[in-house]
């Protein structure tokens, strides 16, 4: 499936960064204050190994292995998608966009996906020893750092410690979806 961001009307912004930058500390702190601000954020993560949400023996994973493809669960409290996709090749993000759309999301935050063509906000920590790819990719459109750092221009410059200004800019991030889904002039 291809990502037409041209005709994309539903908000994706990119989380990019080097593993062990804080993605995940930043989505954790990031999301109950866009809840706040009255928007219903769905997050698309990408994991680079094998991993299982279900439990050996349970009715579910019993029926995924037999064969169920996918295998819905649903309760009161949740409801959890499984399917198994080894002979699938890496996660196609535009499919799973589509999961998401019935739901009607206000915006969609992609944890992982950084080479894909998308908008993204850039966390970097100079500790880490990595590059700050705002330079090479033309898609980042924001750089969260603890330190101040020189950047390309038309990307903003955010303080990774200050996170109610980060939510600040992700939360007006949809109405900027229409003139922003593409890269930055450079």
């Amino acid at each position: 499936m291809r990502l037409d961001l041209s005709r994309e009307t539903l908000p994706l912004l990119g989380i990019a960064a080097w593993s062990g930058t804080g993605k995940t500390t930043l989505l954790e702190n990031l999301l109950p204050r866009l809840k706040d601000r009255g928007l219903q954020v769905a997050v698309i993560k990408h994991a680079h190994h094998r991993f299982d949400i279900d439990q050996p023996g349970k009715d579910s994973h019993r029926l995924r292995e037999a064969g169920a493809a996918p295998m819905l669960i649903a309760s009161r409290a949740r409801v959890a998608l499984m399917m198994n996709t080894s002979e699938r090749g890496e996660p196609d993000l535009a499919a799973l966009i589509e999961m998401l759309r019935p739901l009607a999301p206000d915006l969609v935050l992609v944890e992982g996906f950084k080479q894909w063509p998308l908008p993204k906000l850039e966390l970097y920590r100079q500790e880490v020893g990595k590059t700050l790819r705002a330079w090479e990719d033309p898609w980042i459109h924001a750089v969260a750092s603890p330190q101040s750092l020189e950047l390309p221009k038309d990307v903003t410059a955010l303080r990774l410690d200050d996170i109610d200004a980060i939510a600040n800019w992700v939360a007006t991030w949809p109405e900027r979806w229409a003139s922003r889904r593409g890269p930055r002039r450079v």
